[in-house]
């Protein structure tokens, strides 16, 4: 048995599984639905974990994209959009799938037809 600490992370794994289902999202997306399925965790440790699966190839940057709206710090914020890397290993969980299906009918029945659908 190898020594010391496992390379792998929980929390990490979570992760893959909401972009396996999502596709693409940007650090806050991912943690709002992580909190909805997932045991508590701090918006901290989610942007810690995409940071690290980046590195270990897990994650990759989709893009970086400036949008404008209505912020207490200004008028412009900068999203950091993640996707599925390479090493990605989605086990497709059922929990996850169930929760974004879920929230892709309450979109359509708000919004109608054209809703943005994660």
């Amino acid at each position: 048995m190898p020594r010391g600490r496992p390379a792998g992370s929980k929390v990490r794994q979570n992760v893959v599984e909401i972009l396996h289902y999502a596709k693409e999202l940007h650090g806050y997306n991912i943690y709002a639905i992580y909190k909805g399925i997932f045991p508590k965790v701090t918006m901290r440790a989610i942007y810690y974990h995409l940071k690290k699966g980046v590195s270990t190839g897990e994650f990759k940057v989709a893009g970086v994209r400036k949008e404008k709206g209505d912020y207490s710090w200004g008028g412009e914020v900068e999203r950091i959009y993640y996707t599925l890397g390479p090493n990605a290993r989605a086990s497709g969980n059922p929990a996850v799938k169930e929760h974004l299906d879920i929230k892709n009918r309450q979109a359509v029945l708000e919004h109608g037809r054209n809703a943005k659908r994660f």
